[in-house]
């Protein structure tokens, strides 16, 4: 699995011109599957979101987790992370996970992610047309990558 983590002052998700998700201080979570990952990776990225110190304490020092700052989050699929542009200009996704596998694996990282979190994790919708709008707080982007762990 692979997670792009974007620390929001807000962001929201619309589907169909319908707002879906929508939080302010937070963290938007976009979520690539591939057909080999597990409930190992589901739960060591789970674990890295709401113990990484990303947001600032009263010094402007990246020192506290999501939990500290009562924040929110927005969970949204995103097969794209796992593109291949080695060849050409036009990027493969054969790394992807195919929706059988990818739906279930969704589906338990949002739950898993709630539990570790103690909160209600909002969400797009798998393989929907998305909106997604944030402000990006930082701007602080990482990217974590379950299979390559440093």
């Amino acid at each position: 699995m692979k997670i792009v983590i974007q620390r929001v002052s807000e962001a929201s998700v619309t589907i169909e011109k319908k707002v879906v998700a929508s939080i302010k201080t937070g963290l938007l979570v976009l979520l690539g599957i591939i057909n080999d990952d597990s409930q190992e990776d589901i739960e060591w990225l789970c674990r890295k979101i709401v113990g990484m110190r990303i947001f600032p304490d009263e010094n402007g020092v990246m020192n506290k987790s999501i939990q500290d700052v009562s924040g929110d989050i927005i969970v949204v699929s995103q097969f794209t992370l796992h593109a291949s542009t080695k060849k050409g200009n036009r990027p493969s996704y054969i790394r992807a996970a195919k929706p059988e596998i990818a739906v279930p694996l969704y589906e338990n990282f949002k739950k898993t992610l709630e539990s570790y979190s103690g909160k209600s994790i909002q969400s797009g919708k798998f393989g929907a047309n998305m909106k997604v709008t944030l402000i990006n707080d930082g701007p602080v982007t990482i990217i974590i990558d379950s299979k390559n762990k440093q």
